[in-house]
């Protein structure tokens, strides 16, 4: 498969390019997801009986769970060709009509962050997408025409993290529509020990597991906690991983039992100590942390929603239980006649 990056703001840098090498390139070796592992196999299967292009293909779901992966899992799978680009990099209609025409049959076009195309650009996307043609204007004023130009079967896979931002038009013309969820321990240890032998580590299925729990129910994370962990193992031991070795190390680097990192603490501190446990807005909380209210939402709430540690309410975050306990904190006694967080 030959991978072309039809975009040039696609970042390439050593973390991304070390990522991509770990990801399994055929749907066997693809691990979790069985339900939509499941679906893709029937779907890929049917395509390639039939001599057709696949269906375009909607995966959505956290950050890290696999989109990008499984987009050249489709094109390795087909024996076709991947280009990939972002939603936020096709500004205009003759972005992706630049890419479009490019295209060969059978060819698989991935879209990430799909939900953030612009409305011209989604509307070049429609006819391309349920007919095949390419709707182009040339020249401006009275004098512009439109010029239908006829393209090959091809595959559109998108991916999003935010369903709700896609407009139904085109959420309607996806032949397959996905969602991932959260690893449980055990794929992602099983992600972890495939890893470590492509990097060439040792780790025991003790370390390999320490890692695993850690990881959030996110493989791109339990990859980054690999490589900072052999980093670890390498400089301070003899370079295998062990359960010890991989508790040290994951100290080391700020990731507590849980998998919490420095910015998870902070926001839950913020919350139980400067804003006695709300409730609190979520700008308010991303100012006192020194991060972006978006990325506080999309990156850190989750999993903190997901542990049962903060809860969204009317009025604002809240923080549970299950923070102050985590944080060797005295939950405070609420006041007599003053109304619970829950309340209105």
């Amino acid at each position: 498969m030959r991978d072309e990056f039809t975009d040039p703001g696609v970042s390439s840098e050593v973390e991304e390019s070390v990522e991509a090498g770990l990801r399994p390139r055929a749907l066997d070796e693809f691990v979790g997801q069985r339900e939509l592992k499941e679906h893709l196999s029937i779907v890929l299967e049917a395509a390639r009986k039939r001599g057709q292009a696949v269906d375009h293909l909607l995966f959505a779901g956290p950050p890290g769970l696999g989109k990008t992966t499984l987009a050249g899992i489709v094109a390795t799978e087909m024996q076709s060709h991947l280009h990939v680009t972002s939603g936020p990099a096709l500004e205009r209609a003759g972005d992706l009509a630049a890419i479009l025409t490019k295209l060969e049959e059978g060819d698989v076009l991935f879209v990430d962050e799909i939900h953030r195309l612009s409305r011209a650009v989604e509307e070049i996307l429609y006819p391309a997408m349920e007919d095949f043609q390419l709707d182009i204007v040339v020249g401006k004023g009275p004098a512009a025409s439109s010029i239908r130009l006829t393209m090959p079967p091809f595959t559109l896979v998108g991916a999003t993290t935010r369903t709700g931002m896609i407009t139904g038009p085109l959420r309607d013309r996806f032949g397959l529509v996905a969602r991932l969820d959260y690893y449980d321990d055990e794929e992602l240890q099983a992600i972890v020990t495939r890893a470590s032998g492509i990097l060439d580590v040792i780790v025991d299925d003790e370390g390999a597991w320490e890692i695993a729990r850690r990881s959030r129910g996110t493989p791109r994370i339990a990859n980054r906690l690999l490589r900072r962990v052999r980093d670890f193992a390498e400089v301070r031991h003899d370079g295998s991983i062990t359960a010890e070795i991989a508790r040290e190390g994951l100290r080391l680097f700020g990731v507590d039992d849980l998998g919490l990192d420095k910015v998870d603490r902070a926001i839950l501190s913020a919350m139980c100590e400067q804003f006695n446990g709300g409730p609190v807005g979520l700008s308010t909380v991303a100012i006192s942390v020194g991060e972006q209210p978006d990325t506080v939402e999309d990156v850190y709430e989750p999993f903190l929603i997901q542990q049962g540690m903060i809860a969204r309410t009317p009025r604002g975050r809240v923080a549970m239980p299950a923070a102050y306990h985590h944080l060797g904190l005295a939950q405070p006694t609420p006041r007599p006649g003053q109304p619970g967080l829950f309340d209105g």
